[in-house]
C-alpha cells in the first residue's frame, strides 16, 4: 500500500510530521492492506487568519483493487484531529464496500 500526503500551500508538511501522518494512516488501515493499493491524504487551512471555527480539513482517498475509489473528510480544529476523524470515517467505508463482496450466512 503506498500512502502519499500532500499539504496545501498554507500548511507546513515537514518531513517528521508527514511520517507521523503516514503511521496513523498504515496502523488504522493495517486490515485492509494487502487490498488497497495507494492512499492519498490531502491536508488543507481552510483559513488562513486564526479563527475560532474549524478550520483544518482533512480528505483522504483510498484506491481499493478493483474497486471504486473510497473516500472521507473530517474538518476540525487541529490537523492531527481532523485526520483521526477522517481515518475513522475512512475505515467505517471500507468496511461497508468490503463487507459487501463477503458471503454471510450461507448468502
Amino acid at each position: 500500500m503506498q500512502v502519499l500526503v500532500n499539504t496545501a500551500n498554507n500548511v507546513v508538511g515537514t518531513e517528521p510530521w508527514t511520517a507521523s501522518v503516514e503511521a496513523m494512516v498504515r496502523e488504522r488501515l493495517a486490515r485492509f492492506e494487502d487490498r488497497l493499493t495507494r492512499v492519498e491524504v490531502h491536508v488543507v487551512d481552510e483559513s488562513a487568519p486564526p479563527t475560532r471555527n474549524p478550520d483544518k480539513r482533512c480528505a483522504i482517498e483510498a484506491r481499493p483493487a478493483g474497486f471504486d475509489p473510497v473516500a472521507a473528510t473530517e474538518t476540525a480544529e487541529t490537523i492531527d484531529q481532523a485526520t483521526v476523524g477522517a481515518l475513522t470515517k475512512l475505515a467505517t467505508a471500507l468496511d461497508r464496500t468490503f463487507g459487501k463482496t463477503t458471503t454471510r450466512k450461507g448468502h
